[in-house]
């Protein structure tokens, strides 16, 4: 796995570039191929809060994860571990529905298509534009993936209705799908 290690207020030593990549090499193991991709490590220092960010494309996932403490190599070890929960958490899941669907052995084997980013302004204060490939999927596994990512919201393809829905977290922590008409 590559690392593309950054700080933000704070000044990466080698020391400290060693001790993530040490850290996050520990995820390998529950990938049956090297991921090719670039995970970024954001490092950030703010009041004395130590904050990790730390985010890891793979082909049909994106997995990420961020931790706060007031020493850095806590939020390291800390945010480590919240990933590796994520992926144990989604793997077993993720991974059967897969071979059951479409035959595919594993979700971390193929390659996907990278999410490009615009950043934009206009007058009404559009701050960021996404843009990427809604891959076909069902409501259950489109809910696994938005909660993989941490996000309220995913937007998907359904593949039964072949239209494009989003599925959200309502506040009572049940979900909830938006579809057009």
């Amino acid at each position: 796995m590559k690392y593309n290690i950054r700080g933000q207020r704070i000044l990466v030593t080698d020391a400290l570039r060693d001790y993530v990549e040490k850290k996050l090499s520990r995820l390998e193991k529950y990938f049956e191929a090297p991921s090719t991709s670039e995970s970024i490590v954001t490092l950030s220092v703010t009041k004395g809060v130590h904050a990790v960010e730390v985010t890891i494309p793979l082909p049909n996932a994106m997995l990420r994860a961020e931790e706060k403490r007031e020493d850095m190599y806590a939020s390291i070890d800390l945010v480590v571990d919240k990933l590796e929960r994520q992926i144990r958490k989604h793997k077993t899941k993720i991974n059967s529905k897969f071979r059951k669907d479409s035959g595919v052995r594993t979700m971390f084997k193929d390659e996907g298509s990278a999410v490009r980013v615009l950043d934009e302004e206009d007058d009404y204060e559009l701050v960021r534009t996404k843009r990427f490939q809604l891959k076909p999927m069902d409501i259950e596994e489109a809910i696994l993936q938005m909660n993989m990512v941490g996000h309220s919201f995913y937007m998907f393809a359904n593949s039964d209705t072949n239209e494009v829905n989003v599925v959200y977290r309502r506040s009572d922590g049940r979900y909830g799908v938006l579809e057009a008409d």
